[in-house]
């Protein structure tokens, strides 16, 4: 098994649960999470899709910053699983101050949107090119197509029970559903947190690399 396969199908699958909940149930939640206000304002089916809208604008520009940034810093898991622990306390203020003022709720829903979908994203798109490099995979076409397989069809499985569970939860609790959707999002960085390891040694192993070829040509010239 080519290593960060395991865990970057598991952290896709929490991540398109909490980002398939939103895609279906967001809209709904809008008009009837807070008695079909937010602030003075009654919420229309019409005005809850355009603010359901803010969150996959968000997903969008977070895809584009954190697939640059990790192309440039080359440590992929750590803007991922840095991007998944900030979302559940934004998911958290989302639920409790989203109902404050329509532009507290489209700031949160564009943030939340990017911490979620941003790491979706990466793992579904640069993460399944990078693995597909491993030297094991060297020449064999078919098995680059499966590793991608493998991790997008692992997330398509959670894309599926999510809405599932916050279709049954809901009825009874939107704090509960949207509690559900923090943990998912700790548990889908905890998957990484060995990657994440092994990249931040990486990091110091590569600075203190260069630090001493440094060090050796400050030595030479004197």
């Amino acid at each position: 098994m080519i290593p960060g396969v395991i865990e970057y199908s598991l952290s896709l699958f929490f991540i398109k649960l909490v980002s398939y909940t939103f895609l279906f149930w967001l809209p709904f939640y809008i008009t009837t999470g807070n008695h079909g206000y937010i602030g003075k304002t009654k919420i229309s089916a019409r005005l809850s899709d355009w603010l359901a809208t803010t969150f996959d604008v968000g997903g969008i520009i977070g895809t584009i910053v954190i697939g640059g940034f990790s192309d440039l810093l080359k440590v992929r898991s750590v803007l991922v699983v840095s991007s998944l622990v900030l979302a559940a306390p934004l998911l958290f203020l989302y639920r409790h101050f989203s109902n404050v003022h329509i532009s507290l709720s489209v700031v949160l829903l564009i943030i939340s949107g990017a911490t979620v979908n941003g790491p979706y994203g990466v793992i579904a798109t640069a993460v399944s090119s990078d693995l597909a490099t491993d030297p094991q995979l060297v020449g064999n076409d078919n098995a680059k197509a499966t590793v991608a397989a493998i991790i997008d069809g692992t997330g398509s499985l959670g894309a599926v029970i999510g809405p599932l569970i916050a279709g049954a939860i809901s009825e009874y609790s939107w704090n509960d559903t949207f509690y559900i959707l923090m943990a998912s999002c700790l548990i889908s960085a905890l998957f990484l947190s060995r990657l994440l390891i092994v990249d931040i040694m990486s990091c110091y192993r590569m600075r203190h690399k260069n630090q001493r070829q440094v060090n050796i040509r400050i030595a030479a010239q004197e």
